[in-house]
């Protein structure tokens, strides 16, 4: 079942809800990157907010990403999407392997840590980018998102995600959903919402029991309308032709090392692990069109 994302109102407009089904993109990231269980339901777990952070856009020329770290054991997490409901993102360490003791759950707000930040960067196609920053509240991803809508979007937002990772480290299950509450709503709305939320299954559960992620909308707000849905997938658009362009703002110095010294280079995608070999006529390439601009 190929993943997908809905959009969703409440019949009086006042509740705002996009829920996700992202097994298969999160199951892609994992072997892409060799994820470890901890490794894998973090990274899974910012992959699908950051999708619904996506689906926000307003045009397929914008890009959204978003960049945590804790000072945790993983690192920075890193993961982008777009419009049309590719994503792609990376750990820094994607060999952690970390439960807590107590309920022998994944330990992701160990591995992330809470003495940091999460951003969240919108490029618009234009000259200048929205960035929004809070402080991570407990590194679990899901508060720290609902932290990030109050406090920088101005949107209070209850976030649910989750990742259920099987016995072989395969993704069992992710998905997330994002419920918002608009300027409109009333008081009701908002204890609604709260005994909604309350009484919610986690997401992985629901979506590992075969839950759509219509159905995830239809749990809590069973009147709800669907606006809207589109699919999701795994995505990286590196290429060779990317990292060429890249490579001309180097210094001449350090390519014509590359050149003389290594004969040639190797390099290599963070958010996919996709390799791009420049040879010596390539790097002689680029060298000689940096001669003709001037550079």
């Amino acid at each position: 079942m190929k993943d997908k994302l809905v959009r969703a109102i409440t019949p009086n407009q006042h509740v705002r809800i996009l829920a996700c089904t992202t097994t298969q993109l999160v199951e892609k990231a994992r072997v892409q990157h060799d994820l470890w269980p901890t490794s894998a339901a973090a990274l899974g777990r910012v992959l699908s907010v950051t999708a619904i952070l996506g689906s926000m856009l307003k045009s397929e020329k914008e890009k959204v990403t978003v960049q945590i770290n804790g000072g945790g054991a993983i690192g920075t997490i890193m993961a982008d999407a777009n419009h049309k409901g590719e994503v792609r993102g990376f750990v820094g360490d994607p060999h952690q392997y970390l439960k807590y003791n107590d309920s022998n759950k994944l330990a992701v707000g160990l591995v992330v840590g809470n003495q940091g930040y999460l951003k969240v960067i919108k490029d618009m196609g234009l000259k200048d980018q929205f960035a929004g920053q809070v402080e991570l509240v407990s590194g679990e991803i899901g508060d720290d998102f609902a932290y990030y809508f109050t406090v920088s979007e101005q949107t209070p937002s209850a976030v649910s995600v989750g990742v259920l990772v099987d016995t072989d480290y395969s993704i069992k299950s992710a998905g997330a959903m994002i419920i918002q509450i608009m300027p409109d709503a009333l008081e009701e709305d908002i204890i609604a919402c709260e005994e909604a939320i309350k009484n919610l299954k986690p997401i992985s559960e629901l979506v590992a029991e075969g839950n759509t992620a219509e159905d995830l909308v239809h749990i809590v707000f069973p009147d709800a309308e669907i606006l809207g849905e589109s699919e999701l997938a795994w995505h990286c658009d590196c290429s060779k032709d990317r990292f060429k362009a890249a490579l001309t703002t180097l210094d001449r110095k350090d390519l014509e090392e590359m050149l003389e010294v290594d004969h040639g280079c190797e390099v290599k995608c963070q958010y996919c692990n996709s390799t791009y070999n420049f040879d010596e006529h390539d790097l002689q390439v680029i060298l000689e069109f940096k001669a003709a601009c001037g550079r």
